[in-house]
């Protein structure tokens, strides 16, 4: 059974990897957010992102933290992964330093970031069906 995930990263130096990780889940109507979505976004601010955020994880069953080499101590990050683990998801992390960017460049693996989230004490993982 699929599931309905919430896709956290690092935009600027990860979108290119996490768009091919979010494209597999295309099918099932989990479309990525564009450049232009994630700018919009921003300009609003603090209370615009966070805004964003709750909705996009609204009705989603699991975070899927996509971990990049800043990923670690951002602070939305931190918040996407506190978040869900305090909804009550799923919270997996996926190392995509090793993907290629659009310059076909790989980057070094970085820290794990729910070691530094306040949540961290307890980690989940995705439930199994």
């Amino acid at each position: 059974m699929a599931r309905n995930v919430f896709y956290s990263f690092h935009y600027k130096p990860d979108n290119w990897r996490a768009s091919q990780v979010r494209n597999a889940g295309v099918l099932e109507g989990n479309r990525p957010c564009s450049d232009n979505d994630w700018e919009s976004v921003t300009k609003g601010g603090d209370a615009a992102i966070k805004k964003w955020i709750d909705g996009q994880m609204s009705g989603r069953s699991c975070g899927v933290v996509l971990i990049g080499s800043g990923t670690a101590g951002r602070k939305w990050i931190n918040y996407e992964i506190e978040k869900a683990w305090n909804d009550g998801k799923g919270v997996v992390g996926v190392y995509v330093h090793r993907l290629l960017d659009s310059s076909k460049t790989q980057t070094t693996k970085g820290a794990n970031p729910s070691t530094r989230s306040r949540s961290a004490g307890a980690r989940r993982s995705c439930p199994r069906s």
